[in-house]
């Protein structure tokens, strides 16, 4: 995607791991950027499988990559995403930011100005969940 040329607003959302709701415990695993304006949505996530041996050695990485995998399809409007993925970008955004008590979870949104939303997601993903 090209930059645009003056600031354009997004909203992104920070996806954490919670491998025990008791605790409290989470791991950032991705950030997800949306833009309406460019029709922009796009995530980019990775399981941070270290730390969560660290704090949660019973937890099933594969499941919880193939959740994540799952999560990224839905966003990125992939067919192989179901239901959820056909609807339009700000839909899957409100799917994703909506409160769950899975163990993937998103932040409430956090907004901004960007010229660029590729870049932008990049920089977040690498400052928050990196």
């Amino acid at each position: 995607m090209a930059p645009e040329t003056r600031p354009t607003p997004f909203a992104y959302s920070i996806l954490q791991v919670v491998p025990c709701i008791q605790r409290n415990e989470r791991l950032n695993a991705g950030v997800a950027l949306f833009c309406r304006q460019l029709g922009y949505l796009e995530l980019k996530a990775a399981l941070p499988a270290e730390k969560l041996r660290l704090i949660a050695p019973e937890a099933d990485l594969d499941d919880i990559a193939g959740r994540l995998e799952e999560i990224t399809r839905i966003v990125r409007g992939d067919a192989a995403g179901g239901a959820l993925a056909k609807m339009d970008p700000s839909d899957r955004f409100g799917w994703l930011v909506a409160p769950s008590s899975t163990i993937i979870q998103s932040t409430p949104a956090h907004t901004g100005m960007t010229t660029d939303p590729e870049a932008e997601l990049d920089r977040l993903f690498a400052r928050l969940a990196g």
